[in-house]
Order: structure tokens, then C-alpha cells, then sequence
């Protein structure tokens, strides 16, 4: 991957970003984050256009980039249980290829369905971008966890 793209101080303190960063960290198991900078844990989600083109068009994901993806769900559920008070819990179906679905499920309710594709090419074009779509999700779920209350109680 090329050199490391800056991320702004103020980019690292945003919550998001920190819940990304211990996702990542607690998916650590053996050891590799653990003197490395939050910077340096979270720079590879950042797919510049020169990074993208690194990355073939075609291509299955490993398991670094599923637990990038799996973190990154692993923060949004946990963004949005502090947001409505209720357990939010994410459930990744992926094939070998890089296609399928996660949810984050709320009680009985489905708070967020997305469908996966090109799983091998997951990031985002800068850590504002991944905020601003980390915050509408947990924002749209959270909308539908409490219109949906007594499902999500279930």
C-alpha cells in the first residue's frame, strides 16, 4: 500500500473514529497494533484514488480486510446502542468472493441492511467520508429502532 495518508487531530477525536479504532484494536489477536499509533491503525481504511488503483478490480477479500469490515460494523452497532439504549448487534454473511449482506439487528428489528460487494476493495475515500456515512446509518437506524420500539424490545 503506498505511504500513509494525514489524518487532521481533530479527524482522530471524532467518536467515530475512536470506536473504529478500539474495534480494530480489540480484533487484534495477535499483538500487531499494539505499538503502532491510532493513526497508523486506521490509515489503511483510507482508499485514496492512488491506493484504489492498486487494488485489483477482481479479487477475493482476506482476513485483515474482514475484520476491517467486521470493525467497522462491530462501531456502528455500538454507536448505535449508546444511542437508543437497547443491545445492537451486527451480523456479516460474506462469501469467499467479497459479496453478501450485513445487518445490525435491534431486538426483532433490522436497524440496517447493506448489501456487500468488491468486500476485497473496502475503505473510504477520506476518514470525513467515513464519518459522514458512519453518522447516517446510525442516525437513520437509530430513527428506526425508536419508531419501531416494541420490536426492538423484543
Amino acid at each position: 500500500m503506498s505511504e500513509a495518508v494525514e489524518i487532521s487531530e481533530s479527524v482522530m477525536e471524532h467518536p467515530f473514529v475512536r470506536q473504529m479504532v478500539i474495534q480494530l484494536r480489540a480484533m487484534d489477536s495477535y499483538g500487531t497494533y499494539d505499538n503502532w499509533s491510532d493513526e497508523k491503525v486506521i490509515n489503511p481504511l483510507v482508499l485514496t484514488k492512488e491506493r484504489k488503483r492498486e487494488i485489483p478490480v477482481v479479487g477475493d477479500p482476506d482476513e485483515v480486510i474482514v475484520a476491517r469490515l467486521k470493525a467497522y460494523y462491530n462501531a456502528l452497532s455500538s454507536l448505535i446502542e449508546k444511542e437508543c439504549g437497547l443491545m445492537a448487534v451486527p451480523v456479516v454473511n460474506l462469501t469467499h468472493e467479497g459479496f453478501g449482506r450485513a445487518f445490525i439487528v435491534v431486538g426483532k428489528l433490522i436497524a440496517m441492511d447493506k448489501t456487500l460487494r468488491d468486500v476485497h476493495r473496502f475503505g473510504f475515500p477520506t476518514m470525513e467520508k467515513m464519518i459522514e456515512e458512519g453518522e447516517k446509518i446510525v442516525s437513520k437506524a437509530a430513527g428506526l429502532v425508536n419508531e419501531h420500539r416494541t420490536v426492538a424490545e423484543l
